[in-house]
């Protein structure tokens, strides 16, 4: 079983999604830093001040805070749309790698193509005997 484990573990994909998702949760970090301390002051000055993070209501013992989840609803938007940007932005820096891929033929094609070899052997063969074709 541990040796099951370690080529498991050892395989690139596993390995890839780690580093991925190490680096995915320190760059949130720096995401929700950007969206809290200098997007939605902005947008808290285009709106007038709004804080929805108040809102709220009873229903008999249960409190229902409506306005923090508008707020998250908000902050999740923006903190997409500008992962979105960063990542457009990434995109036109790095080149794109043009991978030519190589077209494999299924059964079907090459039985095709060895018939259409064939009837053209055989028009070839004929016209160059000068046989006339049987009537």
């Amino acid at each position: 079983m541990i040796k099951e484990f370690k080529e498991f573990i050892s395989r690139g994909n596993v390995l890839d999604l780690a580093v991925g998702v190490i680096i995915g949760s320190a760059f949130t970090s720096i995401v929700k830093a950007l969206v809290n301390y200098l997007i939605n002051p902005l947008i808290g000055l285009c709106v007038g001040g709004i804080d929805f993070s108040d809102w709220s209501f009873k229903v008999f013992d249960a409190t229902f805070k409506i306005g923090s989840f508008i707020n998250s609803v908000i902050n999740f938007l923006i903190i997409a749309f500008v992962v979105f940007l960063i990542v457009k932005f990434v995109n036109k820096l790095m080149p794109k790698k043009e991978e030519e891929e190589e077209v494999i033929p299924d059964n079907t094609e090459l039985y095709l193509k060895e018939i259409r070899d064939a009837l053209v052997n055989k028009s070839d063969s004929s016209t160059f005997n000068n046989e006339e074709p049987n009537k």
